[in-house]
């Protein structure tokens, strides 16, 4: 597997992946419409502390997280998604792109990372947990963070 930085990349497969996975896995009620985000990357994503990452197992895109600089030593954790037979424990694709945003984050001064999700990722939610986040209220969230309309479930990370 490897973990590289949005660099042109093409995005169709990255918008496939997202809404694929938010969509036909889950039945969130989203579209790549909704998300303009992901057909400008460099725009949205990769100014001050922001970045968006993808994982690769060879040629495949199986993975993409994103740090979103709110302001003030606060970021958003946003498109976090794994295709799901690379997710789990023993294929380390997440743990490994939530430690390459961490090892970012933390080596730009951000002070906390903050996310929004949804209530049927219950395998995320423990994942968030395990990885250091904790849960908080939706008034704890700083206005400056990106949410989605979907967003229910809220969590902190703290340097």
């Amino acid at each position: 597997m490897r973990i590289l930085p949005y660099d042109n990349h093409d995005t169709d497969p990255i918008v496939e992946l997202i809404t694929g996975i938010q969509i036909a896995e889950f039945g969130v009620a989203t579209s790549a419409e909704k998300q303009p985000d992901l057909r400008d990357i460099p725009g949205y994503y990769q100014s001050g502390a922001d970045n968006f990452w993808l994982a690769f197992e060879g040629d495949e895109l199986i993975g993409t997280i994103a740090l979103k600089d709110a302001g003030d030593g606060v970021c958003a954790l946003r498109k976090m998604f794994v295709r799901r037979e690379y997710r789990g424990k023993g294929r380390g694709v997440a743990a490994g792109l939530m430690q390459t945003l961490l090892d970012w984050a933390g080596e730009r001064g951000v002070a906390e990372i903050y996310l929004g999700t949804v209530d049927v990722y219950h395998a995320a939610h423990r994942f968030y947990e395990k990885s250091g986040f904790t849960e908080v209220s939706r008034h704890e969230v700083p206005v400056s963070v990106p949410l989605m309309d979907v967003d229910v479930k809220y969590y902190r990370y703290r340097f």
